[in-house]
């Protein structure tokens, strides 16, 4: 008998082990999924203005703004994917527990399909009000909310390819507090991993997801991540005449780019305040130009490098409306060349807003030429 157990107990220790799913936040099987991933991110733009930033969600409207002929072009452009901004209160406006607003969503599925029958891959933004992040940073029970967002978009398109469809957690946070912000990024992560376990995500810093907020971010344990920052500098130039923003922009015409102390100095005059005219001054003093702009994209680059983990610009580009037409398409080739010196892939903001890369009249958009050659793009 002693023997018989002796015989059992080396057969056991022969068995295989009995197999446990693998944990997708520290598989080998997701191991360098995010540097492939991002590659496949090289250019692309931001539609924006439609399933966010909107006050009219309604089926017609969001039809009619940007159409099936709308995103053709964006491919025949030579666009490889488009980050699609969609509004966080409407994802929840009137939906079930646990769910999403039947409505919207079936309009958002018929957009994304549409990407996708176009060869345009889909980062699925999350892009809410500055109210919906307000609460963020205020109610744990608006940070449950958004979780619970995640957990069912992400499940929504769990069985969509991951390498067609992204998702970023949320559109330029504005928490001042960066850990803070990490916590709930971190929840937020978890509720998509759960629901969405080989899907990239694509993840940021505090405040408005400006470069110096990213050098100081700690990645997070999930390999399968991208991490986004946006690039409007110089502000002075980028924004110049906005009125959403800072108020030393607003009064701002005909900013030059590139910049120096002798082709700001007309400029200096449109500041009311003192402390404004010097900030505007210091822009001509920094001598903005494409040299400056390779040097502060480095360090993006310097970042990515110190953490082994894959860096996206996920915005930049410039006002238009006050902004010289020549001068605006300098700053995009500028910028858009450091960047993919720096193997960074990038988005440009935005498709037909106030930042356009193509001008619709009656119905119809058409590439503005200089602003596609600046990007590298078609522009017939």
């Amino acid at each position: 008998m002693r023997m018989l157990v002796v015989c059992l107990l080396l057969f056991c220790c022969f068995l295989p082990a009995q197999s446990q799913p693998p944990n997708p936040a520290t598989s080998s099987l997701t191991a360098g999924l995010a540097e492939r991933r991002a590659q496949l991110l090289h250019r692309g733009v931001n539609a924006s203005m439609w399933l966010a930033q909107a006050s009219d969600y309604s089926p017609a409207r969001l039809r009619a703004y940007t159409t099936a002929d709308d995103i053709a072009l964006m491919h025949s452009m030579g666009f490889d994917h488009v980050r699609l901004s969609i509004d966080g209160d409407e994802l929840l406006r009137n939906a079930p527990a646990g769910g999403l607003n039947a409505i919207f969503l079936a309009e958002l599925d018929t957009t994304v399909k549409t990407m996708l029958k176009d060869d345009l891959r889909v980062i699925v933004d999350v892009h809410p009000s500055d109210d919906f992040k307000r609460k963020l940073r205020s109610d744990d029970a608006a940070v449950a909310r958004f979780c619970a967002l995640w957990s069912a978009l992400a499940a929504h398109y769990a069985q969509t390819d991951p390498d067609r469809i992204f998702f970023e957690v949320l559109n330029e946070p504005e928490f001042d507090n960066a850990q803070q912000w990490a916590a709930v990024q971190t929840q937020a992560i978890a509720a998509i991993r759960r629901a969405a376990p080989y899907h990239t995500i694509i993840a940021t810093a505090e405040r408005y997801s400006g470069l110096t907020n990213l050098l100081t971010l700690e990645p997070v344990a999930d390999p399968n991540v991208i991490y986004t920052f946006h690039d409007y500098e110089p502000f002075a130039f980028t924004h110049q005449g906005a009125t959403w923003t800072m108020e030393q922009v607003r009064p701002l015409r005909r900013v030059p780019y590139p910049s120096s102390p002798e082709d700001i100095a007309a400029v200096v005059s449109q500041e009311q305040q003192l402390i404004d005219q010097h900030w505007i001054n210091s822009y001509g003093l920094d001598r903005w130009d494409a040299a400056r702009i390779r040097s502060e994209l480095s360090f993006a680059g310097k970042w990515a490098a110190l953490h082994h983990v894959p860096v996206y610009c996920g915005e930049f580009g410039v006002y238009q409306a006050f902004a010289d037409p020549a001068m605006r398409a300098a700053w995009l080739h500028d910028t858009r060349m450091a960047l993919e010196e720096q193997g960074i892939g990038w988005a440009v903001w935005d498709y037909r807003g106030s930042f356009a890369v193509v001008s619709k009249t009656n119905g119809k958009a058409t590439p503005i030429p200089a602003i596609a050659t600046a990007l590298g793009l078609h522009s017939q």
